[in-house]
C-alpha cells in the first residue's frame, strides 16, 4: 500500500536556515531518501516552496484565486513522501527516520494512506 508522509513545521524555522544548515538538513534526508531507494520504498518526493509563492483557488459563489495560502495554521506544508509500504507500522517507522533527520523546528509528519484514484498508464 501506498502512503503519503506530509511534512509540516513553522516556515518561519525553516526559512530562517543558513545555506549551510539547509544543505546539511538535505544531506541528512538524503540519506533516509537513499536508504528507502535501495529497499525500493520510495516514491516521489517533493519540496515546496514558500507559502509566499503559493496561490489559492477558493470555492464558494464563484471561485476566487488569491495569492497565498492563508492557512490558518502554525505550521505549513513543507513537502511530501510517497512511499510504499506493507504496513502502517512501515510507514511510521519511516517517519520516524525522517524527523531524526530533521532536528530543526518541532513540525509533525502527518502518514496518511492512499486509494487509487486513476490508475498509471503503466498499470492499465
Amino acid at each position: 500500500m501506498f502512503y503519503a508522509i506530509l511534512c509540516y513545521d513553522s516556515e518561519a524555522v525553516t526559512t530562517s536556515m543558513s545555506a549551510e544548515e539547509d544543505g546539511a538538513l538535505m544531506d541528512r534526508l538524503g540519506a533516509v531518501q537513499d536508504k528507502l531507494a535501495r529497499k525500493r520504498k520510495l516514491g516521489p518526493v517533493a519540496r515546496l516552496m514558500p507559502t509566499t509563492a503559493a496561490t489559492t483557488l477558493r470555492k464558494g459563489q464563484g471561485t476566487l484565486v488569491v495569492d497565498g495560502p492563508f492557512a490558518e495554521t502554525k505550521e505549513q506544508l513543507l513537502g511530501f513522501y510517497l512511499v510504499d509500504c506493507d504496513s502502517r507500522e512501515e510507514a511510521v517507522e519511516i517517519a520516524r527516520d525522517l524527523a531524526g533527520a530533521a532536528t530543526h523546528g518541532t513540525g509533525a509528519y502527518e502518514i496518511r494512506p492512499l486509494m487509487t484514484f486513476k490508475p498509471t498508464p503503466e498499470a492499465q
